[in-house]
């Protein structure tokens, strides 16, 4: 999944002002002799005043935002309508330190927007706001309309409508339904003072003071605490991101499994990162889950151990080593193979020209070492300078590690980054002709992307062919909050194209040696039931061994609340039939605050 550093200072800068570009304007009726928030709301997401003035808007303040760009603060109407589609509250955009205070009660008079957090171009909803505003107290002390609480009772099971065909797949027109759909249930709440209660966290804090907590505390729970999201059609409703308008050193450090005991209120905001957000001015007090590291069984004698561990853009200035190492060797119990993704070159992302990652990977070993792990040896080929994608001068590729101790590598001469690996026939066995060797560089398919790295192994005198795949990143796709429903996952299209050349590289290898011990593992950018996983199955060639698991543990990643499976290993017929094989999800990462990568790492055990 994309990093959010780079698109957090954009977003910044882009909130600062509410411009023409991240604001939707429609042509507003007859403006009434008396204006309220629900008026300004409107029983749609955008505002039926948008682009309009409106004068003398009353309300309560319920909370105010110093911090950051988008300064200003929230409005309630203590005295609501009957319709449950209209929000009773709205923010308040000043762009400086807000001069109110929580209980004024205040008129405003100012601009309707709809602004867009991301642009329009991120497919996000809008948030309706009063801008360039002019506030008038009219008396203090006042009490703070009740928050509305939201609970699994009141969060309808169906996530959202399907969009307008008319409007490209919009819901923006849509009239809200908040008693059928989550979606619109949130949006009527949009400004208003809302509360949670006793909810468990199922995203841990990140770096942005952000966690992510659900109300329906049975919603396809996973056997450690988070949220399972399973199929295109298991968005979970339940799922609530938290933010909080005090300061971020106060913020509670959480980890999955972990509660917010008592109440959590403050207004219902919607965000560029996650979309509807409960901005708490009332936290709950953590309560701790007792959540642990976990670690994989050791392999037997006979066992081939081979894992796949995404490091998340390693380079020598990183001060996470000694961590990865201490997880190689006690989390994942030194595995025999183990395919890296997001390791950087020498010099990270200064864009030099540097593409040897050498510093980095022996670096790696050395602390390995000194963790009391085997002394790896390793292998890879070096990209074209930036034609892998990834972080801008990174250059970051898949590396193979392994114990020569245990496993050796078959060196075949012929493989570097622009030529294309084979397979041949030898003595009625599969032969890669360079190994490594990279599969199909040229193909348009793996434009600024990472190239699969194919490598043959020998364990106990059976060889083993492993393919490291670090797949197109999702980045790009429309958001599961956003306007688009159902959301495009636009960047598929060329992981299907991708997949699609992982599996004909194996069945070219199968064709040869039907028996063929055959894996292909890696960060493959997409779920276990997706377009991408089936394409890579194939008929067969291949089996995603996550399968094997209880539906409950199969995540390697946590993301806005969702347990979700990006890293696979994959396995042939030969592997699969034997039923001699383990697999675990090994959860080191995904699910802690103090995460040194986003990846949980994979390891299947097996008889060759």
């Amino acid at each position: 999944m994309p990093s959010r550093s780079s698109a957090r200072l954009a977003a910044l800068i882009v909130a600062a002002v509410c411009s023409a570009t991240s604001a939707v304007v429609l042509t507003s009726p007859a403006h009434a002799d008396s204006v309220r928030i629900h008026d300004v709301q409107g029983a749609t997401r955008i505002s039926p005043y948008a682009g309009q003035k409106v004068t003398d808007v009353p309300g309560i303040v319920t909370a105010t935002r110093t911090y950051g760009s988008s300064k200003g603060f929230w409005i309630q109407d203590p005295t609501p309508d009957d319709n449950p589609a209209t929000s009773e509250g709205v923010f308040v955009f000043t762009s400086s330190a807000p001069k109110v205070a929580v209980g004024d009660s205040v008129t405003v008079t100012g601009t309707v927007s709809e602004y867009v957090p991301g642009g329009t171009s991120s497919g996000n909803q809008s948030v309706t706001e009063i801008t360039k505003p002019t506030v008038t107290t009219v008396s203090t002390g006042n009490a703070v309309p009740a928050p509305v609480v939201i609970d699994r009772h009141s969060v309808p099971d169906e996530y959202t409508p399907a969009g307008d065909t008319a409007a490209s797949g919009s819901v923006n027109g849509l009239t809200l339904a908040p008693s059928t759909y989550a979606l619109d249930y949130y949006e009527s709440l949009e400004g208003m003072n809302v509360q949670v209660a006793d909810t468990r966290v199922v995203t841990a804090t990140d770096r942005y003071s952000e966690l992510w907590v659900t109300v329906k505390p049975r919603e396809h729970r996973t056997h450690r605490g988070g949220t399972l999201y399973g199929s295109y059609d298991s968005q979970n409703t339940g799922r609530l991101q938290t933010q909080s308008l005090g300061a971020t050193a106060d913020f509670p450090k959480a980890n999955v499994g972990d509660t917010l005991e008592g109440a959590t209120t403050g207004p219902l905001d919607f965000n560029q990162f996650g979309g509807y957000t409960l901005v708490a001015s009332t936290l709950g007090t953590l309560k701790s889950g007792g959540l642990q590291r976990e670690t994989t069984h050791k392999q037997a004698r006979g066992e081939l151990a081979v894992a796949t561990y995404n490091v998340e853009n390693l380079d020598p200035s990183d001060a996470t080593f000694d961590k990865h190492a201490a997880a190689i060797v006690n989390n994942l119990q030194s595995p025999d193979i183990v395919s890296l993704e997001e390791i950087q070159d020498d010099n990270g992302a200064e864009d030099d020209g540097t593409v040897d990652a050498s510093q980095t990977v022996n670096k790696l070993i050395d602390a390995i070492v000194a963790a009391g792990g085997p002394k790896y040896d390793w292998r890879s080929i070096n990209p074209v300078n930036d034609q892998d994608g990834g972080e801008p001068g990174g250059n970051i590729r898949q590396v193979f590690l392994f114990n020569p101790e245990r496993v050796s590598f078959v060196d075949r001469a012929g493989g570097d980054s622009t030529t294309a690996v084979g397979v041949t026939e030898v003595h009625g066995k599969a032969q890669l002709t360079a190994s490594p060797g990279r599969i199909d560089p040229a193909n348009a398919a793996w434009a600024n992307s990472r190239k699969p790295l194919a490598g043959e192994f020998v364990f106990r005198g059976k060889t083993v062919f492993v393919i490291a795949n670090h797949l197109n990143s999702k980045g790009g796709d429309q958001g599961l909050t956003g306007q688009y429903q159902p959301p495009v996952r636009s960047s598929e299209i060329q992981r299907h194209a991708q997949a699609t050349e992982v599996n004909a590289f194996v069945k070219d290898i199968l064709s040869v040696q039907k028996n063929a011990n055959v894996i292909a593992l890696g960060d493959m950018n997409d779920f276990d039931f997706s377009g991408t996983a089936k394409i890579l199955e194939g008929d067969g060639e291949l089996w995603s061994a996550i399968k094997s698991l209880p539906k409950s543990e199969r995540y390697t990643y946590d993301y806005q609340g969702n347990e979700q499976v990006l890293d696979q290993i994959m396995i042939s017929p030969a592997i699969r039939r034997g039923c001699d094989f383990e697999y675990d999800s090994v959860h080191i990462n995904s699910e802690f605050n103090d995460q040194i990568s986003d990846h949980d790492p994979q390891v299947l055990r097996f008889r060759p």
